[in-house]
């Protein structure tokens, strides 16, 4: 029997119109329901079914404007096989809506395979926009929008995070990253060998939520202020290297492999450490990738 498309607003109940047939990524709030927009309601009403990460965690949304379109998981344990079933329901004339726990589907959140199959197989597809932790972190962090990249989570062991920070060292623009509250300390710590620890950076935890903060400090003095048993899901956003580090990097880079051709590898590293003013470590690990040939 379908469901009734409606739903509800300060007490008012409003008809949603039914959908063309197609694939609706929809962002939803990331803490306050508030957030939500009216398209977003009226397309989360209207589908004929709504993909949720987790039906438990949309719940709350349901309920809170009276939404009765049937809710069923798509996660990254099941998405791959639900793919083809999916995409026969839309070429057979249904609307159905993405959504993930929090924000905007896709980043760092189920729904890619999804999406791409989709696109490939010629079906409609109609992103609602609206909220975002990588928005709302980057337009309250204070530091350069005009150029940023976003990263995603980085590595949870600390060597590989190195290796993958290391890559970023000498990147300008702004860089975004989601973090675990549990390894945001480290993480941070690890940002601070990489990159230098007086590079500038903002955390923000805890967005549009009642405790909602945001710390901003040089990478070093930020790594002290979050312990393991820190709440709140993070945005760290880091300023870009400043003009020169790529050709200061280069420098030292080719100094050490010079170097490592001559010497053994701790004499190298000790070397260009001291040569250049670097942090040993900093150094022992381009040595490994040099040595390693990556």
């Amino acid at each position: 029997m379908p469901h009734e498309k409606s739903f509800t607003i300060a007490g008012q109940r409003l008809v949603a119109d039914s959908l063309a047939p197609g694939l609706y990524p929809v962002a939803t709030p990331i803490g306050n329901l508030k957030d939500i927009t009216l398209r977003a309601l009226e397309t989360l009403a209207g589908a004929d079914l709504v993909l949720c990460e987790d039906t438990r965690h949309s719940a709350r949304l349901f309920e809170a404007y009276g939404i009765k379109t049937p809710r069923t998981a798509l996660h990254e344990h099941n998405e791959r096989a639900r793919i083809e079933p999916l995409l026969d329901q839309i070429s057979a004339g249904k609307a159905i809506a993405l959504i993930s726990d929090a924000g905007t589907p896709l980043l760092s959140d189920p729904g890619f395979p999804l999406v791409r199959a989709a696109r490939e197989a010629g079906l409609e597809i109609f992103p609602v926009p609206g909220p975002s932790a990588l928005l709302a972190a980057l337009t309250g962090a204070g530091l350069p929008t005009d150029s940023f990249t976003y990263l995603g989570f980085l590595p949870p062991k600390s060597g590989q995070r190195l290796n993958a920070l290391a890559r970023l060292s000498t990147r300008s623009e702004t860089l975004v990253f989601y973090e675990s509250p549990r390894r945001l300390g480290a993480a941070l710590a690890d940002m601070g060998q990489a990159f230098g620890g007086e590079r500038s950076a903002v955390v923000a935890l805890e967005l549009t939520k009642r405790f909602e903060r945001f710390e901003a400090g040089m990478l070093d003095d930020l790594a002290e202020k979050f312990p393991p048993e820190t709440k709140g899901e993070a945005v760290i956003v880091v300023a870009g290297a400043p003009e020169g580090t790529a050709e200061i990097a280069g420098d030292w880079e080719a100094a050490l492999g010079a170097a490592m051709a001559e010497h053994p590898l701790r004499a190298a590293v000790d070397d260009i450490a001291a040569r250049f003013g670097l942090k040993r470590k900093q150094v022992y690990d381009a040595a490994l990738r040099i040595k390693a040939g990556t």
